[in-house]
């Protein structure tokens, strides 16, 4: 189907969903509670969330108790066009629209936007850590869907995910408490628990307030290692202190400071052996600790009754530390025990964020925006390959490598080194104008000049990955980018509101990403130094819609995206498989996604989220390593990880009237099967799984809730990037049957 046929039937089905429910509004009485109103900020400013012409998804802090959700997996996927790259804690990406040319880590900037109150957590170029900030006292999750370049600038190809956290009240004094205790299908009898608290102090009524929180969470391992001798080897542990000061200095200005700081420990990774369920093989565990703390100040200022000024600053800081085990034969030929290889990863980032913008109020028909943003990325990273005794072997048999000795090539046992160093700076001028020719009318026109620098040094240092022609080198290499880049992005948005509640817009936008440099380049020939930026266009035809009485509500939106100059991740030949970054070829995604809300009665609440989506490419990606040996793949070839399907429901009973108001969840997921890569040697989904939930009020203060997660125990894989590696684990799984109990608190 060509994009405009697409586009033809999502824009006849929306209209006809218009109509149909413009219909019913007016048959309708009462009109929804205003206290169903979600505000978001996806347009950088408060906006109703029924009212914003773009796709948005945003789950609420209460709506994330009542799911049990504490981690970005436990909702994430439930959102329509959103998948999870569920494959290293503290690192797995999102994916939105199926754009990703990986279900590992993108080598460059991820696809996805990630922002913490508006200011951004991640750096460009590869992510040492991507925060999975815990749920507890978020006042909001926000998930925007297609490209946002023109406001949010670059890593914004697929979409965004911005945590809104509850900041200080100086209205009232609060706290609230959570605990959780669970257990877990083969963790071998260690508990999963949670403890999290809050407390919201006014220190000047009205005036000057300040909130803490603090949080400890640990989710017990279910793989067994029998190579280190542990069963439920993959313990997790996260924790976090968060906090916020407010002060309103007179009635028209508000200034926030906000510190958040979380940590995660994983004991072992969580990929296993696909044939061997449970079970991950390694002769070492393979570690990882991530750190992030981020400060930032913000300016609210009201300028009369013009308009409203917002200045945002931030810093953040986020450390990795990561042992890898490489049981391969490398040089001395030992793969098991403490003499196989490892690897030993150490990476520091620190990012500076300032934004200010200017945006219109009152209800005019004009409405603007203006803003100025910078962005500066830090990053140091080292990454080692370790071996023990490769340097006595090497000199017990020099004749294998090249007559060097062992000092030369693997001092200290190291077999491989490099050490990179970057910097990026980001620079964007952005604006939108909104004009209603008549009230049920409103086009938007909006765009951002970019100006960006990607300054890059890398050394490779001498060693020895084995004694055989290439498999040695003596020397250091080193290289070094320093790109440049500046353009700009359009946006179009033209939305018809027949009724406050119908609306239907079309849009088009822009994304894109920076480029960056090849650690690797100086290794293979065929590794080029660096790759350039890539973009995406999209163009998309919605519909949102509810009855008067909120008891019917849908969002329809359809949508193509076009690809180009795609940052491909691949892989160089065994035993090294070093990984690099080219630029080739295009792609195309098609989709359409739907949100449904039925509320039957005061009793039944159902929920549906149904993404259809077909993502390939639309040109030849050449590959020389490719195991088909066919050069690459062709025209057509599915995107990695991109399903046909995924839908997401939920069903609840609530008995509001009865003593401790009990409810009763039935929550439902499916996903369908997909390639984990280019090559399509393994697949993930193809699953259907269930959670079950019920709760009850102790008096007004204390929630109770049972749960009981993956309830049929389903054996699903959810990731598998390195499924012809016979020789390390290669993919991920859903987390086994866990049930529990949690219980909830608030003054």
């Amino acid at each position: 189907m060509n994009r405009l046929t697409h586009l033809k039937t999502v824009s006849f089905t929306a209209m006809a969903a218009a109509t149909i429910l413009s219909g019913t509004a007016l048959a309708q009485a009462p009109a929804a509670s205003d206290s169903e109103t979600i505000i978001v900020t996806a347009g950088k400013r408060d906006e109703d969330i029924r009212q914003v012409a773009l796709p948005i998804s945003a789950v609420t802090g209460e709506q994330l108790k009542k799911m049990n959700a504490n981690s970005l997996s436990d909702y994430i996927v439930r959102l329509p066009g959103v998948v999870f790259n569920d494959y290293q804690p503290g690192i797995s990406e999102v994916v939105i629209r199926g754009v990703a040319a990986t279900t590992y880590h993108e080598q460059g900037q991820t696809t996805v936007g990630y922002y913490l109150n508006e200011v951004p957590v991640v750096e460009p170029g590869f992510p040492i850590g991507i925060p999975d900030v815990d749920t507890f006292d978020l006042q909001r999750v926000e998930v925007l869907r297609g490209p946002q370049g023109t406001l949010f600038g670059s890593s914004t190809l697929g979409g965004l995910v911005n945590y809104v956290a509850n900041v200080a009240d100086p209205s009232k004094v609060d706290a609230a408490a959570s605990g959780l205790v669970g257990t877990t299908k083969n963790a071998s009898g260690e508990l999963n628990y949670a403890a999290k608290a809050m407390i919201n102090i006014p220190l000047v009524a009205d005036q000057l307030a300040l909130r803490l929180v603090a949080l400890q969470r640990s989710d017990a391992g279910y793989l067994d290692n029998p190579g280190i001798g542990v069963n439920g080897s993959n313990d997790y542990r996260t924790r976090g202190l968060r906090g916020s000061i407010v002060a309103n200095l007179g009635e028209t200005t508000k200034v926030t400071y906000l510190s958040s700081w979380q940590d995660s420990k994983l004991d072992d990774q969580t990929y296993l052996d696909l044939p061997n369920p449970y079970v991950r093989n390694l002769p070492r565990a393979e570690t990882q600790k991530t750190k992030f703390w981020m400060n930032s100040l913000r300016l609210d200022q009201e300028v009369s009754d013009i308009a409203n000024l917002t200045v945002l600053g931030s810093i953040t800081k986020k450390t990795n530390t990561t042992i890898f085990s490489y049981p391969y034969a490398y040089v001395t030929g030992v793969t098991t025990g403490d003499g196989a290889a490892y690897s030993l990863g150490e990476a520091d980032a620190l990012i500076k964020t300032v934004e200010a913008r200017l945006a219109s109020a009152g209800d005019g028909p004009f409405k603007w925006l203006v803003g100025v943003s910078y962005l500066q990325a830090k990053k140091n990273s080292y990454d080692q390959i370790f071996q023990a005794g490769a340097a006595d072997y090497i000199d017990a048999n020099p004749d294998l490598f090249g007559g060097y000795s062992g000092a030369q090539l693997t001092p200290g046992d190291r077999l491989y080194g490099y050490f990179t160093k970057s910097t990026n700076e980001d620079f964007g001028v952005f604006g939108e104008l909104s004009y209603k020719p008549v009230e049920q009318i409103e086009i938007t026109l909006g765009g951002r000049y970019y100006d960006t620098t990607a300054k890059a040094d890398v050394l490779n240092q001498a060693g020895a990955l084995g004694g055989y022609e290439g498999g040695y080198t003596p020397t250091d290499s080193s290289g070094s980018v320093n790109q440049k880049e500046d353009g700009f992005l359009p946006k179009a948005t033209i939305a018809w509101r027949p009724s406050k509640d119908v609306m239907v817009y079309a849009t088009y936008s822009q994304g894109y990403r920076v480029g960056g440099i090849n650690p690797n380049a100086g290794l293979l020939p065929s590794i080029p130094e660096a790759y350039e930026s890539d973009k995406v266009k999209n163009y998309e035809i919605g519909v949102k819609a509810q009855t008067p009485d909120g008891r019917f509500a849908i969002d329809l939106t359809g949508f193509h995206l076009d690809w180009n100059n795609i940052q491909a991740r691949l892989f160089g030949p065994g035993p090294s498989y070093y990984s690099y970054v080219v630029n080739a070829g295009g792609a195309r995604v098609n989709g359409v996604e739907f949100s449904g809300t039925v509320n039957f009665n005061k009793l039944v609440h159902f929920t549906t989220n149904v993404t259809w989506q077909d993502a390939e490419l639309t040109e030849f990606l050449p590959y020389p390593f490719d195991v088909a040996g066919l050069g690459g793949y062709a025209k057509g070839t599915t995107l990695p990880g991109s399903s046909k399907w995924s839908i997401a429901n939920n069903l609840t009973l609530s008995f509001a009237d009865m003593t401790g108001a009990p409810s009763f969840d039935i929550a439902h997921r499916y996903l369908s099967s997909a390639p984990t890569s280019f090559d399509d040697v393994s697949r993930r989904g193809d699953f259907n799984v269930f959670d079950l939930r019920a709760s009850v009020s102790l008096g007004e203060k204390v929630r109770l809730m049972a749960f009981a997660n993956n309830v049929f125990d389903k054996y699903g894989v959810l990731n598998a990037p390195f499924a012809n590696d016979a020789a390390t684990p290669q993919g991920s799984i859903i987390r086994p049957r866990t049930i529990g109990l949690r219980a909830d608190w608030s003054l």
